[in-house]
C-alpha cells in the first residue's frame, strides 16, 4: 500500500510540474492572439499602464478555461510520453499495475482542474467578460494620442485638419503650421497659416491650447443675400495669436450596463432566467402580431356577418375577373388604385420586415444564451476528455519532451477547435439543435478517448509507426534483409558434417517443391479463391531452412556468415489465399477489382517464390562448399 501511495504522489509530482508550466504557455499564447485582434484599435491611443494592466487581466482571467484543455493535453502527453521514453511506463505495468491505476491519482486532479475551470466560467468569468467588454468599449472610443506627423494632413482632432512642415521635439515648436477649421461647414472654414506655433494640453485634458506667431487669417463670411454671387471673406494678419480647441484625450469608463444584456456576462442561473425571460417576451408579441395582422390586413370587413367573411375567405380569386374591372376604371382610377396598392404594399413590407427582425433577433439572443449555457459544461468536461487522449498517446507514442508531443497536441486541438466552432455556428444560426451543436465536439472526443486507453492499457501498436510501416512492406512485397554478425560469445559449434547432409536434404526438398508447383504458370483466377488447403510444405521448407540459418550463425568464419546472408526471407502464405476464412476469398474473388488486385499480387509472389527456391538451391551449394574448404583446412 505505501509503494502505490508513493507511486501516486511520483506521478502527481510529475504531471502538476508540467501542467503549471504548460499552463502558462498556453495562457500567453492565447493573449497574444486575443491582442493581435485588437492591437489596431488600441495602438496610438497614448493609454496609461494602469489601463493596460487592467486588459491584460481581466482577458487572462476569460481565457483560463480555454487554456485548461489544451494545458491538460500537452502536460499529459509529455508525462506519459517521459515514462514510457525512459520505461518508467514498462516498470509499472511489469510490477502488475495497470495504465488504468496509473491514471487513478490523475483522473482525481483532472477533475478537480474540471471544476476549477466550470467556477472560473460560471462565477469569474461573467464578471470578467463584463469588465473587458467595457473596458475595451471604452478604450475605442477614447481620441488618439495626439501626434502630428510632418508634411502631411493630421485629421484625428474632430472638425480640425492640421499639417505641419516640420517639428522639434526637443522645444515642441511647430513650424509652416497650417489649420483648416470645419466647425461652421466646409463652406465656412476657417484657415489659419502660421508661420510657427507651440501645441500644448491643458491641464484638465479637455482642450488643446495653441500659441500661433506670425501668420494670417482667412475667414469666409456668410452672404445676407441668397442670390449673391460673391461671397466676402475676412483676412486677418497677426503677430501672436492663442486660441483653444476642443479635444478630450482622457480616459473615460463606459458604463457597465452596456454589457448586461450580453450571453458571456452571466453564470447559469442568470442564463436560465433570462432565456425564460426571452422565450415569454417572444411568445407574447407573437401573439400581440398574430392579432395586429388579424384585425389590420386581415380584419372582419364592416357590415358582414362571421358567415360572410368565412365565405369572402374562401372564394377562389380565380373566379373573379380582375383584369376586367380594372380595365372597365378610368385612367386616374388606375392610378389611384395602383398607388393605393404600391403604398399598401410598401407599408406592409415595412411593418412585416421590421416584426420578423424583432422576433428573429429574440431567437438569435436566445439561442446564444442556451450555447453560453451549454458551453460552461463542454468546456469544464473537454479536460476531463482531452486527458483521456494525452495519456492513453503519451504512453503509446513514448516520447516525452517538447518535440512530437506539441505537434500531436496541437493537431488534435486543432481539430477540436475546428469540429467545436463549426457545430457552433450550426446552432447558432439555428440549423441545428443547440445540444447537438455545442456538444458535438465531445461526443467526438469521448469514443476516441476511450479507444486510446483501451489500446494503450492492452499495449496496442494502434500508433507505432514501424507497425504500419511493416504492414506497408508485405502488402507491397518489400521484405527485409538479414543482417547476421559475428558473435562475441559463441556456446554450441555448429555440427557441420550434420548440416552438409540436411543442406542435400533441404535442396531436394526445394527442387521437388518447385517440380510439383508450377509456380511460374499463371494461377487459374477461380480456383485460387476456392482453395482451402494451406501450403504445409514451404511452411516446412522455410522452418528447416531457418533452424540450418540459425545454428550456422554461430560459426567463426566471416565467409560463412556472409553466404548466410544470401539466403532470402520468405513469405510462407503470400503464394496462395489471402484470407483465412473460405466465404472471405469468395467474397473478394467476386469483388472483381478487389480480386484482380489480390490475384495479380498473388502471381507476382509466386514468381518470386520461385527465384527463392533456386536462390536457396544455389545458396546451399556455396556454403557445403565453404564447409569443405574448412574441413580440409
Amino acid at each position: 500500500m505505501l509503494r502505490i501511495k508513493r507511486l501516486d504522489i511520483f506521478i502527481v509530482k510529475s504531471f502538476l510540474l508540467l501542467f503549471i508550466g504548460t499552463f502558462f504557455i498556453c495562457l500567453f499564447i492565447f493573449m497574444m492572439q486575443f491582442l493581435w485582434r485588437y492591437v489596431d484599435e488600441l495602438v496610438g491611443k497614448g493609454l496609461e499602464m494602469s489601463v493596460m494592466a487592467q486588459f491584460f487581466f481581466y482577458s487572462a482571467l476569460t481565457l483560463v478555461p480555454v487554456s485548461l484543455p489544451l494545458a491538460v493535453l500537452l502536460a499529459s502527453l509529455i508525462t506519459f510520453g517521459n515514462f514510457g521514453e525512459r520505461y518508467e511506463l514498462l516498470a509499472m505495468k511489469a510490477a502488475g499495475i495497470s495504465l488504468l491505476k496509473i491514471m487513478r491519482p490523475l483522473i482525481i486532479l483532472v477533475c478537480f482542474i474540471c471544476v476549477v475551470s466550470f467556477y472560473f466560467q460560471n462565477v469569474i468569468g461573467p464578471i470578467a467578460q463584463g469588465k473587458l467588454g467595457t473596458l475595451l468599449i471604452s478604450m475605442k472610443q477614447k481620441s488618439p494620442e495626439l501626434d502630428i506627423p510632418e508634411g502631411v494632413f493630421y485629421s484625428e482632432i474632430p472638425d480640425y485638419n492640421l499639417k505641419v512642415g516640420k517639428k522639434d521635439r526637443k522645444t515642441g515648436m511647430l513650424y509652416d503650421v497650417l489649420i483648416y477649421n470645419f466647425k461652421d461647414g466646409a463652406e465656412n472654414a476657417h484657415i489659419i497659416y502660421a508661420d510657427s506655433g507651440k501645441m500644448e494640453m491643458t491641464a484638465d485634458k479637455q482642450h488643446l491650447y495653441l500659441h500661433l506667431y506670425s501668420g494670417e487669417l482667412f475667414e469666409n463670411l456668410k452672404s445676407q443675400n441668397v442670390k449673391s454671387q460673391n461671397v466676402p471673406y475676412r483676412r486677418e494678419s497677426f503677430r501672436e495669436k492663442h486660441t483653444i480647441i476642443e479635444f478630450d484625450s482622457d480616459f473615460n469608463m463606459a458604463d457597465a450596463s452596456i454589457m448586461s444584456n450580453q450571453a458571456t456576462t452571466k453564470s447559469m442561473g442568470t442564463l436560465k432566467a433570462s432565456i425564460d425571460s426571452m422565450t415569454h417576451y417572444g411568445d407574447s408579441i407573437g401573439r400581440q402580431y398574430f392579432k395586429e395582422a388579424m384585425g389590420g390586413a386581415y380584419s372582419q370587413p364592416s357590415g358582414l356577418s362571421k358567415n360572410d367573411t368565412l365565405r369572402i375567405a374562401e372564394a377562389n380569386i380565380a373566379s373573379y375577373n380582375v383584369d376586367s374591372l380594372f380595365e372597365a376604371a378610368t385612367l386616374m382610377q388606375k392610378q389611384k388604385i395602383i398607388s393605393s396598392a404600391v403604398s399598401r404594399t410598401g407599408s406592409l413590407q415595412g411593418d412585416y420586415s421590421f416584426k420578423t427582425y424583432t422576433l428573429e433577433t429574440n431567437d438569435y439572443q436566445i439561442r446564444r444564451h442556451r450555447i453560453e449555457w451549454h458551453k460552461k459544461i463542454t468546456i469544464s468536461l473537454s479536460c476531463l476528455l482531452f486527458f483521456f487522449i494525452g495519456a492513453p498517446l503519451g504512453g503509446i507514442i513514448r516520447k516525452g519532451g517538447l518535440g512530437m508531443p506539441v505537434i500531436v497536441s496541437v493537431l488534435v486541438f486543432i481539430i477540436y477547435y475546428v469540429i467545436d466552432n463549426s457545430g457552433y455556428k450550426m446552432a447558432r444560426d439555428g440549423k441545428w439543435i443547440i445540444w447537438m451543436g455545442v456538444w458535438l465536439s465531445s461526443s467526438i472526443l469521448a469514443p476516441l478517448g476511450f479507444f486510446l486507453t483501451y489500446k494503450s492499457n492492452n499495449d496496442s501498436v494502434v500508433l507505432n509507426a514501424d507497425a504500419y510501416i511493416s504492414w506497408f512492406k508485405r502488402i507491397v512485397g518489400i521484405r527485409s534483409v538479414r543482417h547476421l554478425a559475428r558473435k562475441e560469445v559463441i556456446i554450441h559449434d555448429p555440427d557441420y558434417s550434420r548440416i552438409s547432409d540436411e543442406l542435400n536434404a533441404l535442396t531436394a526438398r526445394c527442387r521437388a517443391y518447385v517440380n510439383t508447383h508450377p509456380l511460374r504458370k499463371i494461377p487459374n483466377y477461380f480456383k485460387l479463391w476456392m482453395s482451402v488447403g494451406e501450403d504445409n510444405e514451404m511452411k516446412a521448407i522455410n522452418e528447416q531452412l531457418e533452424s540450418l540459418v540459425e545454428e550456422m550463425s554461430n560459426s567463426k568464419s566471416v565467409t560463412m556468415l556472409t553466404a548466410l546472408n544470401n539466403y532470402p526471407i520468405i513469405a510462407v502464405t503470400a503464394h496462395v489465399r489471402p484470407f483465412h476464412i473460405y466465404w472471405l476469398n469468395l467474397l473478394a474473388g467476386v469483388i472483381v477489382p478487389v480480386g484482380l488486385f489480390f490475384y495479380f499480387r498473388i502471381w507476382a509472389f509466386r514468381i518470386r517464390l520461385s527465384k527463392d527456391m533456386e536462390r536457396i538451391i544455389k545458396n546451399n551449394a556455396e556454403i557445403q562448399d565453404i564447409i569443405k574448404t574448412n574441413n580440409n583446412l
